[in-house]
């Protein structure tokens, strides 16, 4: 994260820290990299002198605080101690080092297809934490995401919400940065969990191909495309393609949970990993015959990968014949995904003219001592009888 010198009109101390650099500013104030008498680091964003006066805005800002202290989770910066009545109120929380996401894919392009899913798992994981804590982030995007080296971490809950609330400050004013803002953000209705879901799934989207899914411009014209637009994913690996879609669903009803997309996207992270092929058994007959009640993001994923299955199989060199067959169902497995191997295609799977398998030595020398000891007992148990009958 890039650090500036403190400029003249900064403070020097806030509370009961020290401050030593600028971090950034933004339209809530500015945020200092500071530390207390222990030496622990902390962000601290001192909130703008106009904001600071408006009445409203500091009743907004307390709750938004008191919602942050309820937020437990490895996944986000821990508060650390706020000031609600100062002259100029302010919070910090802890620092995270490491490059923002939209820094990241900035200098190095594009993230591979396992790296973008295990980044969204984490982040999603995160978002369960947050969800259940009754805040909404509502301002989810690239530079939100710090890469620290303990995993990624969501910052700045500057706007977050309590679950239900409007996202409109004034009439007409939508609250969020145009481009991650979910439709019904743009809308001014209510925002909930799945608004947050839309934002991440902008987010692995612009960690997938290096730029936004809908496109560059005003922020008129972004806005527009939100709401009335479907998202470009040209560039999307195919393995996450789908998801991200079904993430940036203009209904949010369509859009999958925090906790189905957490479990998705570390399936996806496992399997491209280790260079496998989507691979998934196909569904019971009594599923499939249940599809027409399921929601469409609890279906997408067995129609998706199954259509996709052939593309991914020819452009990892396998030939039309290998694409052709059925995949073979896979395995979990201490966190990691393994494919079961095909019959023949390897050394210790070897087959027998029958098509069985040889049995085990080992097993048919346990099973023989079984049998001799079990033999021996009953002739004894024979032996003894006949003698007491004599």
């Amino acid at each position: 994260m890039a650090m500036m010198r403190l400029r003249r009109e900064d403070p020097r101390i806030v509370g009961a820290f020290r401050l030593h650099r600028r971090l950034g500013a933004g339209g809530m104030g500015v945020v200092y990299l500071g530390s207390d008498r222990r030496g622990q680091r902390v962000a601290l964003k001192v909130i703008r002198p106009d904001l600071a006066e408006d009445q409203e805005f500091r009743s907004r800002f307390a709750r938004e605080v008191s919602a942050a202290r309820r937020i437990r989770g490895g996944c986000t910066a821990r508060l650390v101690a706020a000031d609600l009545d100062a002259e100029r109120p302010w919070f910090a929380t802890q620092y995270v080092p490491g490059p923002s996401l939209h820094d990241r894919v900035a200098e190095e392009g594009p993230l591979r297809a396992a790296d973008v899913a295990s980044i969204g798992a984490a982040l999603s994981e995160g978002l369960v934490a947050v969800h259940e804590a009754g805040v909404v982030h509502r301002d989810l995007k690239p530079s939100n995401i710090l890469l620290s080296p303990k995993g990624p971490r969501i910052i700045d809950f500057g706007i977050a919400w309590a679950t239900g609330a409007s996202t409109l400050t004034h009439v007409g004013t939508a609250v969020g940065s145009p481009g991650f803002l979910a439709p019904e953000q743009v809308r001014g209705a209510a925002v909930t969990p799945a608004t947050d879901v839309f934002s991440l799934g902008a987010t692995l989207a612009y960690a997938s191909m290096g730029d936004s899914p809908f496109g560059h411009g005003s922020s008129e014209v972004m806005l527009y495309r939100v709401v009335h637009e479907e998202a470009q994913l040209q560039g999307v690996p195919d393995a996450l393609a789908p998801l991200i879609r079904a993430c940036l669903a203009k209904d949010p009803e369509d859009r999958p949970s925090t906790l189905q997309l957490s479990m998705r996207l570390k399936e996806i992270a496992a399997r491209e990993a280790q260079g496998l092929p989507a691979a998934r058994p196909p569904a019971p007959r009594e599923r499939v015959e249940e599809r027409g009640t399921l929601r469409p993001t609890e279906r997408y994923t067995e129609r998706d990968t199954r259509g996709r299955e052939p593309e991914r199989a020819a452009a990892r060199g396998r030939g039309p014949a290998a694409s052709s067959r059925p995949s073979a169902p896979a395995r979990t497995g201490g966190g990691s995904r393994v494919a079961q191997s095909r019959s023949g295609s390897r050394p210790g799977n070897r087959t027998t003219s029958t098509g069985r398998r040889p049995a085990n030595p080992r097993l048919l020398r346990q099973r023989l001592v079984v049998f001799v000891v079990v033999t021996l007992l009953v002739a004894l148990g024979i032996a003894a009888a006949q003698a007491l009958q004599g």
